[in-house]
């Protein structure tokens, strides 16, 4: 038990010139240390006086005592508290929010270690069962509760996710400190179109469209968009740091809503100076794969667990010794015509691959990330290295999927001469050409979507589920 004196100090003059004497009155009080529900469940603090906040996840009011079940986001987990019926308020329900003192007691039920013994319980804020879209003893699918995405972050599969994607994110960022990469902030706001596509969104200041007479001027003196990639930033780093990465919001103009596509979501992406070996960079994104996953599997299993059961019933993700497999695109059209699968779309040499192509070379290949390399050059963009095997034209240039289209890397062109044709088309600058002439290297990177990642471990169907507040064509809620 811990025990608080409080001090109260009386000041009063002494009968001897110049001083002062102090009395002191003590007071004894039980202090309650304030726990988070992942704290109080594993059982270190049993027998002392503690406080927790959450939020309530079920009421089980009878004759001669009362159940909670309260929760705090910390954990997939929900701690019993059990207290005296004349604790009971009517504002105590699903949902609402509650603070609660008392003492941490091992528990006599198999499966729970531990439990609360209240002594005060204090709603915080209310919530009215009825109005509240989530109902304590329902099973909400994840297109349901995406029509509340400022409240599915209460529910038990969303919160799960979200912790989900924090470790992950704290995965990513361990492992390239582990491995000797400098993290660059690249910019948001750019004046190049990294991939060339042309799905931009363009930045002006908001009152522009009410002075005519400035329409034809801009902000940065020249025009200026969403970032689409951070790439060619990391590459001007590459002139100084042999390894960098970023790992940021980004931006595509996309008028789609299908299940595949967002228009604003975060990529992870690396660069490495000093590399001509696209073996080098696979590894790198292999290990990335592996390490992030692992660490995900081991400090979330609960929440892993509940999407493979709930959300993706067979879905299954191991501890890779090793994921890749690695094959050509003209392997693949191959093993795609040789199959018995009527495909919706052509799987004739120089088409891009579609999704229903990758899910069936996936599964051929046993389920695991799979590499393919040697693309036509015209489904590649401007910077990639071609392979100079005239006829086929191709770009040693892999991309790996394990059911969405996950990553993909590049070793970049080096010549001037050629990369000098390619300005007026992509918007470069003679910045970006001088990157090659004053102590250029040979360099690579590559790029992980991080919600298709997510995609991938989770087995969720709608990339719109894997991220806090999707924004897509058409819809740009809270």
């Amino acid at each position: 038990m811990l025990q608080v004196r409080s001090v109260n100090i009386l000041r009063r003059r002494s009968c001897v010139p110049g001083s002062i004497v102090f009395n002191f009155k003590y007071c004894c009080h039980t202090a309650f240390r304030k726990l988070r529900i992942c704290e109080a469940l594993s059982g270190d603090e049993v027998g002392e006086h503690v406080k927790i906040q959450g939020w309530v996840r079920s009421v089980r009011a009878q004759k001669n005592v009362l159940f909670l079940d309260v929760n705090d986001g910390s954990t997939k987990k929900s701690l019993q508290v059990v207290a005296d019926p004349e604790l009971n308020d009517k504002n105590l329900t699903f949902g609402s929010s509650v603070q609660i003192s008392g003492s941490l007691t091992r528990s006599s039920h198999k499966k729970q270690n531990v439990e609360l013994q209240a002594r005060q319980i204090q709603v915080v804020g209310q919530c009215n069962p009825l109005d509240f879209p989530f109902k304590v003893k329902e099973r909400h699918d994840m297109e349901y509760i995406r029509q509340f995405p400022h409240l599915r972050c209460k529910t038990n599969t969303f919160s799960s996710l979200l912790r989900i994607r924090s470790e992950a994110t704290s995965a990513v960022q361990a492992f390239f400190k582990e491995n000797g990469f400098l993290h660059i902030h690249t910019p948001i706001i750019t004046s190049n179109d990294c991939e060339g596509a042309g799905e931009l969104f363009k930045v002006e200041p908001s009152g522009q469209d009410k002075n005519p007479e400035e329409t034809q001027l801009h902000f940065f003196s020249v025009p200026t968009f969403l970032t689409v990639s951070g790439q060619l930033h990391l590459e001007v780093m590459t002139g100084a740091f042999s390894r960098v990465y970023t790992f940021g919001p980004t931006f595509r103009a996309e008028n789609s809503q299908s299940r595949h596509h967002l228009t604003e979501f975060y990529m992870v992406e690396a660069e490495i100076a000093f590399t001509e070996s696209l073996e080098d960079i696979m590894m790198v994104m292999e290990n990335l794969f592996k390490s992030t996953t692992e660490r995900v599997l081991d400090k979330c299993a609960d929440d892993v667990h509940l999407f493979h059961k709930y959300v993706a019933p067979g879905h299954w993700v191991r501890k890779f010794s090793r994921i890749l497999c690695l094959i050509t695109y003209s392997e693949a059209i191959d093993l795609l015509n040789r199959s018995s699968e009527n495909f919706v779309f052509k799987t004739e040499w120089g088409c891009d691959l579609q999704k229903e192509h990758e899910h069936y070379l996936v599964k051929h290949c046993g389920d695991v990330p799979v590499f393919v390399i040697n693309y036509p050059y015209e489904l590649k963009p401007f910077y990639a290295r071609d392979n100079n095997d005239d006829p086929c034209h191709t770009v040693r240039d892999p991309t790996m999927t394990m059911t969405n289209r996950a990553a993909f890397n590049k070793i970049r062109r080096l010549q001037v001469f050629f990369l000098a044709t390619c300005p007026l088309k992509v918007g470069l600058t003679n910045q970006y050409l001088e990157l090659r002439q004053f102590g250029s290297v040979p360099h690579g990177g590559f790029g992980m979507g991080f919600e298709r990642y997510l995609q991938c471990v989770l087995g969720v169907n709608n990339i719109k589920d894997v991220i806090p507040f999707p924004r897509f064509s058409h819809s740009c809620r809270l």
